[in-house]
């Protein structure tokens, strides 16, 4: 296990919106480049988790201290050109649990001491990892099975394998609702969202978000209004109702991927990587969106994740390291 403190922030272009956050960007040791997909942040602890594949690392930021641990040797495995390995993580019950498209596994880790607990191996690659805090397992979706594969938590430290739910397509993206046991997730190949009760694990509505051919991406959920925000990858934002009614659009530029939801300013924050930019939105008591503020970010930066202060952490895999901005003050 590596331990680093973080040098000082490197500061990207500003925006020429006045009211745009101003962005920096922090460096991730073993690159360039670094690959990243699907980040965790844990509230709890403030920790944030990259599962950076192709250097065979887990970066692992404390949000509030600036500190960079780094939990080494995960397998990796050529891919073509390019270096399979951890690509997501997700928390709960005082672990990160964390995939490997390496080896179709997904491991323990203990999030008090950082230490590699057990392993599953599924029996298809997996790409997004999820806690469902109703059932207390965690979800995986398994695009090319067309399927999600549930793990039982009954011992934490040792996920295993407890069911498997078949779709009509290739699933992309999951949010849940913790409070209703919704989980959310998208038929990316179908342009459809689905919504499930993760204790019958029946899907119980499917939606359209009309996304157009390249499909819907990301999902966050506002379980205080019942809203469900979906990213089409090729324009920007829906907003559901409860009823599967779209209640807004929202236009924030092309190659869009993960979101992320703020609850306590009620915004949502949608990255572009055809535009390199963050959009951050504000959602209305009726369902209406408004911008808040654009901020620069890089080309590519596609996904985004949000800590307890408000700050975004954006991947930009090519240049190795994490595009940070913080909120307006």
């Amino acid at each position: 296990m590596r331990h680093t403190v973080l040098a000082a922030l490197v500061a990207i272009t500003a925006s020429t919106d006045p009211q745009a956050p101003s962005p920096s960007s922090l460096p991730l040791p073993g690159g360039p480049p670094v690959g990243m997909d699907y980040l965790a942040y844990d509230a709890d602890t403030g920790l944030l988790f990259v599962p950076a594949s192709n250097t065979g690392k887990l970066d692992v930021i404390d949000t509030r201290t600036g500190k960079l641990r780094s939990v080494d040797g995960w397998p990796t495995a050529q891919r073509g050109d390019r270096v399979a390995g951890i690509t997501a993580a997700t928390t709960g019950a005082g672990y990160a649990y964390v995939g490997n498209r390496a080896d179709s596994t997904v491991c323990a880790v203990e999030i008090k001491t950082l230490a590699r607990r057990g392993c599953v191996t599924l029996p298809s690659t997996p790409d997004g990892v999820f806690y469902v805090a109703p059932t207390r397992e965690v979800w995986v979706t398994t695009p090319r099975d067309n399927s999600l594969q549930m793990l039982s938590l009954k011992d934490p430290a040792n996920p295993t394998a407890a069911g498997t739910i078949r779709l009509e397509g290739q699933p992309e993206g999951y949010a849940v609702d913790e409070r209703r046991g919704i989980v959310f997730t998208n038929l990316e190949d179908k342009d459809k969202t689905l919504a499930i009760d993760a204790r019958s694990r029946k899907v119980t509505a499917t939606w359209s978000p009309d996304c157009g051919v390249k499909g819907p991406r990301g999902i966050a959920v506002d379980p205080d209004a019942m809203h469900v925000f979906v990213a089409c990858f090729a324009e920007g934002l829906r907003e559901f109702g409860s009823n599967g009614k779209i209640l807004a659009r929202l236009e924030t530029g092309a190659g869009v991927d993960n979101i992320d939801w703020f609850p306590s300013g009620h915004l949502v924050y949608v990255a572009s990587a055809q535009e390199g930019k963050l959009t951050i939105a504000k959602s209305g008591p009726e369902g209406a969106l408004s911008v808040v503020s654009v901020a620069p970010t890089v080309p590519g930066g596609r996904s985004v994740i949000v800590d307890g202060s408000g700050t975004a952490y954006i991947p930009d895999s090519k240049g190795g390291r994490l595009v940070l901005v913080k909120p307006a003050q």
